[in-house]
C-alpha cells in the first residue's frame, strides 16, 4: 500500500475531484496555499493499492493541467533597479507534485 499525496492548482481540483470517484478511490481532500504564488492549492491524500498507483497518477496527470498566468514581482526598494521589474511577468503555474510513500500499517475503524 502507498500514500499518495497530490498538490493541484484549486482549477483543477473538482474535475480530479470527481474522477477518484468515478473509478472508487477515496480521497481526503484539504485546501491548502502555495507559497510561491500565495494561490490556492487543494491537497489531495490517498490510500492505493500498490496495483493502483498508476492508475492514479494517469487521472491526476490528466486533469491537472499546467496553463500561463501573469504575476506582479514584489516591490523592491533598491532604487539603482530599472523600472522595469515593476511590470506583470508570465510564470508557468499549474500542473501537479505527488508524492508517493510506502505505508507499513494502515486502519479503518
Amino acid at each position: 500500500m502507498k500514500l499518495l499525496i497530490a498538490i493541484i492548482q484549486d482549477k483543477d481540483a473538482n474535475r480530479l475531484s470527481n474522477q477518484f470517484i468515478d473509478h472508487d478511490f477515496r480521497a481526503t481532500r484539504l485546501s491548502t496555499t502555495g507559497g510561491f504564488l500565495k494561490s490556492g492549492n487543494t491537497t489531495f491524500m490517498l490510500g492505493v493499492d500498490d496495483e493502483r498507483v498508476e492508475e492514479v497518477l494517469e487521472l491526476i496527470k490528466t486533469t491537472s493541467h499546467t496553463r500561463q498566468q501573469f504575476m506582479a514581482p514584489p516591490v523592491n526598494l533598491d532604487a539603482q533597479l530599472d523600472n522595469t521589474s515593476s511590470y506583470p511577468v508570465e510564470v508557468q503555474v499549474g500542473g501537479a507534485t505527488v508524492f508517493v510513500l510506502p505505508v507499513d500499517q494502515f486502519h479503518q475503524f
